[in-house]
């Protein structure tokens, strides 16, 4: 059930906020001790779920987020419940106030159903972390083949809404940290612009890089969490409608709460869309081809396209992320007084603690320590450049997109894994990003990459929708426990 149904049926008398609410926790209890998914459940959630109920009864909804279940990400702070980031260093803490994004979440009237599991510090402790691990939450699994790996950083996220536990998650990408869990566990993911959703209250990794985003079933979910969660400072920036007028349009005449209903294929004849293939396997081969031959067949113009400077960019934004990271997160550890004061401390708790080293090392930690902080400087190229590989290259086609693979078919948790780098150029440059199931290799879910620039969000996800509704890929899990033969 999507938002807008979920709204329409309570409407009508035929559910309520607290039957969604109770399903979900149904759902919760029977297939998390499988997927370990989710860390902890608010106590209050049913409550949150009747002030939703008397809110509809009485004519005063905050809009169209008004008792939505939501699941947070567990580097995203939340006075009530536990903020860890996935680490025993921080488990016995609370954050003395909610993020940012809690907040508008909170005056939307969605319901906070509880945090999930994450690769541990958001992929940022060791080069050979294991994605979906932590050592408060164990290893999540991919919804669809549990052996398999869900991705990272905002696995438990993307494998709880695949699995139905929530309506729609919040997660946080520095590099890949949406798109690729989401293309793992086949769902959509959206990584806006950054600035458009707040960061304040989560525990960082580079102020330069981070950014708040949407797991969803739907575009057209992710696309009007999008809407009602940018707030009221410049909408106008975005091309979206502020929190309190979902149904306005924007500048290009873009009317996101009708997104889903316009989402034909018959919108894709006329767009230009460049085709960025990215080295994969046979698999993810054939759904580039397949999902080019369905975007031609709609009417749309693919052109070949290759983004230039790609490892300057990754080289450059490494450096800089490494350097960064100390300062922001030992500027963010003084916000909660009672553990670990900065980096170097957390590093020394995990050196002793019996389970934080058992899977894996803390050599970005390491790294992190002594950075020369003149490699920050490498951080205004980084942007720079990631930016021209995109701009100047829809420039140079008259693109309304870029389409490249997300990901290639989820590996056995701890095998190697061929990942596909087709996330850095948008996250390095702040620009748009979104996943999109587009198809499978069996029951393991492969998804398309759509991204374009600055502040083109709403174009965007206006593609996203379409192509989604071409194609038709999503499936809903079914919790294999290892690949069927």
């Amino acid at each position: 059930m999507d938002i807008a149904e979920f709204q329409q049926l309570r409407a009508a008398g035929r559910t309520t906020a607290l039957e969604q609410t109770q399903a979900c926790r149904t759902r919760i209890a029977q297939v998390d001790p499988l997927l370990r998914a989710v860390l902890c459940l608010a106590p209050d959630a049913e409550a949150q779920a009747r002030a939703s109920d008397e809110r509809a009864a009485t004519g005063t909804l905050r809009g169209p987020l008004d008792g939505v279940t939501v699941l947070l990400k567990d580097n995203i702070d939340t006075a009530e419940l536990p903020t860890t980031a996935g680490s025993r260093a921080l488990a016995d803490l609370r954050a003395p106030k909610d993020a940012a994004i809690v907040d508008r979440l909170r005056a939307a009237g969605a319901v906070i159903l509880g945090k999930t599991n994450l690769s541990e510090w958001a992929n940022f402790r060791s080069t050979h972390s294991i994605s979906g691990w932590s050592a408060v939450g164990g290893q999540t699994g991919n919804p669809h083949v549990l052996a398999h790996n869900p991705s990272g950083s905002s696995s438990g996220s993307a494998a709880a809404v695949a699995a139905g536990m929530a309506h729609i998650a919040i997660g946080t990408e520095t590099n890949g940290s949406i798109v690729s869990p989401a293309g793992y566990c086949g769902v959509v993911g959206l990584k806006p612009t950054s600035g458009l959703l707040p960061t304040d209250g989560v525990i960082p990794i580079s102020p330069h890089q981070d950014a708040v985003g949407v797991l969803a079933r739907t575009v057209a979910d992710a696309a009007l969490t999008l809407a009602v969660l940018h707030g009221v400072e410049s909408p106008a920036r975005a091309g979206l409608p502020t929190a309190g007028r979902v149904a306005d349009r924007d500048e290009t005449g873009l009317d996101l709460a009708g997104l889903a209903a316009r989402a034909t294929p018959a919108a894709l004849r006329g767009r230009r869309l460049g085709i960025w293939r990215r080295p994969g396997d046979p698999f993810v081969d054939r759904v580039l081809a397949d999902s080019v031959a369905a975007l031609t067949e709609a009417g749309a113009r693919c052109v070949d396209v290759d983004l230039p400077d790609l490892d300057e960019i990754d080289e450059r934004s490494w450096f800089a992320l490494v350097a960064e990271f100390r300062g922001a997160l030992d500027e963010y550890l003084r916000t909660r007084p009672g553990g670990p004061a900065c980096l170097a401390e957390v590093v020394a708790f995990n050196r002793v603690d019996p389970i934080e080293l058992s899977r894996f090392d803390q050599d970005i930690f390491e790294l992190a320590l002594d950075a020369d902080p003149r490699h920050r400087d490498h951080r205004p190229t980084a942007t720079r450049l990631a930016r021209a590989a995109i701009d100047r290259t829809i420039a140079a086609h008259d693109l309304d997109a870029v389409l490249a693979p997300t990901n290639g078919p989820a590996e056995v948790t701890g095998a190697p894994g061929s990942p596909i780098d087709s996330a850095t150029p948008a996250a390095v440059a702040g620009y748009p990003a979104v996943t999109v199931p587009a198809g499978s290799a069996g029951p393991l879910p492969i998804g398309i990459t759509l991204l374009s620039g600055a502040h083109r969000d709403a174009h965007l996800l206006a593609t996203a929708a379409a192509f989604e509704r071409l194609v038709q890929a999503r499936k809903d899990p079914e919790l294999h426990p290892v690949l069927p033969v």
